[in-house]
């Protein structure tokens, strides 16, 4: 498979990354500081120059060009309110149009578990950053593509187990970033796992076996 990623250079993009060249897959990586460019390579991807708010969909699509899928890990992470909208939610959007147009139609968005921080302590700007993070989840399930919305609880940098609770509802709760990379690497390569919303938090089950329970 050819996967091209967007966020590649991130906590979890760049275990991704790892993980597909790992299995075989060609992985492009796309970076917008030259600095990431290293970063990706080291993990078997090829890096490529590219800019969420800068580039026009048809730049964007041009890029996509010749893979089978696009995986969404990008985000602000903080930077401020208006990043946030360009970034998680504009570049969202025109990402999948350009999926769309380049024909790569597998799309999988790492989004956000909607209690993560609830209780009125997160801020104005995490309370933003929820709120187009929910409109990105909705614009991409209203495209034809065949797309997957990932909804990790809190990330963990600590190693992960390999173990997890996944499904279309969940109790609110922590996640290995390790986990959340290798259970994207098994669900982009299950076909049937398609036009669903997982949340994913740490738990008891082996990836590959709850894939299996999602697809049956």
């Amino acid at each position: 498979m050819k996967v091209f990623q967007i966020g590649a250079a991130g906590g979890v993009g760049r275990r991704l990354s790892s993980l597909l060249a790992e299995r075989g897959d060609e992985v492009t990586g796309m970076h917008r500081s030259p600095a990431q460019a290293d970063t990706i390579r080291a993990t078997g991807a090829t890096p490529v120059t590219g800019d969420l708010i800068a580039d026009s969909v048809e730049e964007l699509a041009g890029k996509f060009a010749g893979h089978d899928a696009v995986v969404f890990s990008a985000g602000a992470h903080g930077t401020g309110m208006d990043k946030t909208t360009v970034i998680d939610g504009k570049g969202l959007e025109k990402a999948a149009d350009a999926a769309a147009a380049a024909g790569a139609t597998r799309f999988v968005l790492v989004s956000v578990f909607p209690d993560a921080l609830r209780g009125g302590k997160a801020g104005e700007g995490f309370e933003h950053y929820i709120k187009v993070k929910k409109s990105a989840d909705v614009y991409l399930a209203r495209t034809d593509l065949d797309w997957l919305i990932v909804r990790p609880g809190t990330l963990l940098d600590t190693p992960g187990s390999g173990r997890v609770t996944a499904g279309p509802a969940v109790e609110y709760g922590d996640v290995h970033r390790d986990d959340v990379a290798a259970f994207l690497d098994a669900a982009l390569h299950e076909p049937a796992l398609s036009r669903v919303i997982v949340e994913l938090t740490s738990g008891d089950t082996p990836i590959a076996d709850s894939i299996a329970r999602l697809t049956t």
